[in-house]
This record gives C-alpha cells, sequence and structure tokens, in this order.
C-alpha cells in the first residue's frame, strides 16, 4: 500500500508539472499575441496619420487650385467686359465713319452738280478751248463704292489686296477728302504684313501732305511703330517726341505718352 500510495502521488505530482509548464507557455504566447497586436496598431495608426496628412495637403492644393481659378475668372470677366466696351466703341466709331462718308458724299454731289451748271455753256455758245484738257469731275458714287471695297478686303484680313486697293484708290483720286485716310490704311496693312518700309512711306505721304488732317497723328504713331519693328528705337522715339509737340491734344498723343513711359 505505502508503495502504491508513492507512486500515485508521484503521478499526481508529474501531471501538476505539465499543467504549470503548459500553463507558462500559453501565458507567453498570450504576452506574445498582445504586443504583435499593438504593433500592428501602431503601423495601423502611424500610416492612417501619414494619408490623413496627405489627403489634407491635397485639399489645400485643391483650395488653392479653386482660389487661383476663381482669380482667373474674374480677370477673364473684367477683359470680357473691356472687349465688350471696345466692341461698342468701334461700332459707334464705325457708324460715325459711315455717317460722315455720306455727309461728305451729298456735298461732293452737290457742288458736283453745281459747277456743272455753272459750266454749262449757252447756245450757240462754243466751250472754252481748255475745256478738252481738263479732268472729267470724280464720280462720288465710284468713288465711295471703291475706297469701301479697300476697307472691306482690310476688315476680311486681305492685307496684300487691302494695301494694293488702298493705293490704287489713292492714285485714282488723288484729291479726294478720303486719300489721306487711303494712304493711312495702306500704311496698316503695310505694316500688319511687316512691309515696314513701304508703310513707313505711306503714312509719311498723311503727315506732309494733309498735316492737319485727323488721320496725320495716327500716322505718325504708325512710323514709330514701324521704326521699332526695324529695331530703330532711337527715332521710333523722337518720332513719338513729335506726336506730343505737333498734336498734343489729339487721342495719339496719349498714346505716344505711354509708349515713352516704356
Amino acid at each position: 500500500m505505502p508503495a502504491r500510495r508513492l507512486r500515485c502521488s508521484s503521478a499526481i505530482s508529474t501531471v501538476a508539472l505539465l499543467l504549470a509548464v503548459l500553463g507558462a507557455q500559453q501565458a507567453h504566447a498570450g504576452l506574445f499575441d498582445d504586443e504583435e497586436a499593438r504593433r500592428q496598431v501602431n503601423d495601423l495608426s502611424i500610416k492612417v496619420n501619414e494619408r490623413v496628412d496627405t489627403l489634407s495637403k491635397a485639399q489645400i492644393e485643391l483650395l488653392n487650385q479653386i482660389q487661383s481659378l476663381r482669380e482667373d475668372n474674374a480677370k477673364l470677366r473684367g477683359q470680357l467686359e473691356t472687349l465688350q466696351y471696345e466692341l461698342e466703341s468701334t461700332k459707334k466709331r464705325q457708324q460715325d465713319f459711315y455717317v460722315d462718308l455720306d455727309g461728305r458724299l451729298r456735298k461732293l454731289e452737290t457742288a458736283g452738280v453745281a459747277a456743272a451748271d455753272t459750266a454749262k455753256p449757252g447756245e450757240g455758245e462754243a466751250p472754252p478751248a481748255d475745256a478738252a484738257s481738263k479732268k472729267p469731275a470724280a464720280d462720288p458714287a465710284a468713288e465711295a463704292r471703291e475706297y469701301e471695297a479697300a476697307l472691306t478686303l482690310f476688315k476680311a484680313n486681305k492685307l496684300k489686296d487691302a494695301a494694293n486697293a488702298f493705293e490704287a484708290f489713292a492714285k485714282t483720286y488723288p484729291d479726294s477728302a478720303l486719300t489721306p485716310n487711303a494712304y493711312y490704311w495702306q500704311g496698316n496693312a503695310l505694316a500688319a504684313q511687316r512691309d515696314c518700309k513701304r508703310a513707313i512711306d505711306a503714312y509719311r505721304v498723311v503727315v506732309n501732305k494733309w498735316p492737319q488732317n485727323p488721320k496725320a497723328p495716327d500716322s505718325l504713331i504708325g512710323v514709330a511703330s514701324c521704326q521699332q519693328e526695324l529695331g530703330d528705337a532711337k527715332s521710333a522715339k523722337t518720332t513719338l517726341e513729335a506726336v506730343l509737340i505737333k498734336y498734343p491734344d489729339s487721342p495719339a498723343a496719349s498714346t505716344a505718352k505711354q509708349r515713352l513711359k516704356k
């Protein structure tokens, strides 16, 4: 009996030792699982924070882009309003031009009729000896059509044809009230083609032959622009200063002042 009890006690002790060992292993495994979980949670937290920072930066950048677009939109709105104003001003100037042209044509027609009545010889009276040598009176209607045709070419950006048409008009109607305008627009058409030397020649005809014409100061501005295009800044400056001296109250003088400031 004592031997059996001893063996039984030894067996119990062995079982208890095994249970203790198993418990310690489970406890160690549980501790290891907690540390791994904490590590994973920490890594996840770092990644989340990084993503939040990235999203915040992206949101700030998006807000900046939106603000920039708003500013650009405001600028474009202002430019559109300016263009609309300039378009309306151009339309008004064009209407004024046609009204003025119509008035001039009426005066030319009246003057032509009066001159024809005055010069008409009486019955049986011989015409003056030099009548055949005098140039026939220009046809105001044809004159207006040719000038308008040249302007139409210019507006259609057919610059070469427009320059030729204005030159032909000036040669055909050298004494017309529209001839200074024809030389001015010929200069503009040539300048737009970068034919600056010929453009300067056309502009200078207006300045030299019709110095009091409204197109004279604008022609000087055209000369200065061509001189600048040719790289002759000194001459361009002298020409702009001439605009201020000769035509101080003209709109061209304001343009000359702005260019001289640059």
